[in-house]
């Protein structure tokens, strides 16, 4: 399963009464696409999904894999705290036709290192599909530790880990364990750079949605062995990437869309929009990366 260097977690955008516009998904899509994006990730933490229902998810999925057309692999966000759902749902994004699934670390449960393993394992057996598994401690509370991600590269079927524990030494280690095969992305944008260098693979997404030219030209040139140009180009988005996450995903990354041309309408309650103050903040950070292209 080969997702590129960059794929982007997907915002959902949302018309007026509140509802997925699929107008604006659509413009999103080709947007990406023509900005480095090789991947797409529907309806993952970025897409809002602990505010869409199971219908809008599978509608999200079945639109999104024929606009794509097969154009780039389309990762189904079909993880959960309940196994059972989890199952339900990856097995209806397989009828549907996307590519792989992307499993979160049960959250809130608070499951210990064997029930972790159990979840994806369960999951990984009722799907014939690649998977993604994505580590958050963040928001998960728990950690999957580095002997039980490779405990579960094992599985033919698990493939990828989307490492956003902010640990380098841990993701040091989980490529260390695994097969070459297994691939480690990094789930913060700014630590792509970093992880690259310890042998990951590239970034699953948010700053793609308005910087992927810049990240994809940053990830090549590390490959070229232009490392020097490598780091100035993270020198020079980091800011942004920062500003990006100042307030809670996607409340940022949706803002930042409508500077770049490509509304994707408001956030779903309990998210709210930013105040005209802190959307000056980002402005700012906004107009000093442009002048200094």
């Amino acid at each position: 399963m080969n997702i590129g260097h960059i794929s982007t977690a997907m915002v959902t955008p949302f018309s007026e009464d509140g509802s997925i516009d699929f107008i604006a998904t659509e413009k999103l899509i080709e947007h990406l696409l023509a900005t480095g994006t090789e991947s797409l990730v529907v309806c993952g933490t970025t897409g809002e999904s602990p505010t869409l229902s199971t219908d809008e998810k599978l509608e999200l999925f079945k639109f999104v894999v024929e606009k794509v057309n097969k154009r780039v692999p389309i990762i189904a966000g079909t993880g959960s705290n309940n196994t059972a759902a989890s199952i339900d749902l990856s097995q209806k994004a397989e009828a549907l036709g996307v590519d792989a699934l992307m499993l979160v670390v049960p959250y809130y449960n608070k499951p210990n290192q064997r029930g972790m393993i159990a979840h994806f394992e369960a999951v990984a057996n009722a799907t014939t599909l690649p998977i993604v598994v994505y580590n958050i401690p963040g928001r998960s509370v728990v950690n999957l530790e580095a002997d039980s991600m490779i405990a579960l590269s094992k599985i033919p079927s698990i493939q990828i880990a989307k490492e956003a524990s902010g640990n380098l030494d841990q993701m040091t280690k989980i490529l260390a364990g695994t097969d070459e095969s297994f691939r480690v992305y990094s789930g913060d944008d700014g630590l792509t750079l970093p992880l690259l260098a310890l042998g990951g693979v590239g970034v699953i997404s948010v700053a793609s949605h308005v910087i992927g030219n810049d990240m994809q030209e940053m990830i090549q040139a590390f490959y070229a062995g232009e490392h020097q140009k490598a780091a100035k180009i993270h020198q020079a988005i980091l800011p942004v990437i920062n500003g990006l996450f100042a307030h809670p995903n996607p409340v940022v990354v949706k803002y930042a869309l409508s500077k770049v041309g490509v509304e994707v309408g408001s956030l779903r309650l309990p998210l709210v929009e930013m105040t005209e103050d802190e959307k000056k903040v980002y402005d700012l950070i906004w107009e000093e990366y442009l002048k200094n292209k």
